[in-house]
């Protein structure tokens, strides 16, 4: 009886260390296999590594443990610096950064694309919420912290 009292504690006091504890962030290729395997709602963060609130969502949002189960539970989570120089193909099209040359900060395309407000200027951190079809539910351009993280993944779901 003693044995099974003792196992029954284990596993309750190990049932934390299989917790999920940081986000599993994929890129746009991987998340294009992902989405024809199981389609699923998809958050995708645009940051810039001068980006001070980007950082601080890194450090305090993206380690919050609720944040990071509903994410993994949920959704697909793709993070991209805006200002990469690499080309990504998504989707079949072919997507650069045709600013390296001529501007400081340079965005890529797919940024703008997904990240671009009429009428205002592209800004970080960038979040998007896109349902399992691909479509825009919900943008947000600001810090959050970890509770309006999780309510504006709660709210999209």
């Amino acid at each position: 009886m003693m044995k099974l009292l003792i196992y029954i504690f284990l596993l309750l006091s190990c049932g934390n260390a299989f917790a999920q504890t940081k986000i599993d962030w994929l890129n746009f290729e991987q998340l294009e296999l992902k989405l024809k395997e199981e389609p699923k709602p998809v958050l995708i963060y645009f940051y810039a590594d001068w980006c001070a609130y980007c950082k601080k969502m890194d450090r305090h949002a993206f380690k919050d443990q609720k944040v990071i189960e509903l994410l993994a539970k949920d959704f697909y989570a793709v993070k991209m610096n805006a200002e990469t120089k690499d080309t990504i193909i998504f989707d079949g099209t072919t997507f650069i950064n045709d600013e390296i040359e001529t501007h400081r900060n340079p965005t890529h395309q797919l940024a703008k694309v997904l990240a671009s407000r009429k009428n205002e200027a592209f800004s970080l951190p960038a979040l998007i919420l896109l349902n399992k079809d691909f479509k825009v539910i919900d943008r947000k351009f600001s810090y959050l912290t970890s509770n309006k993280m999780l309510e504006f993944l709660k709210y999209s779901r």
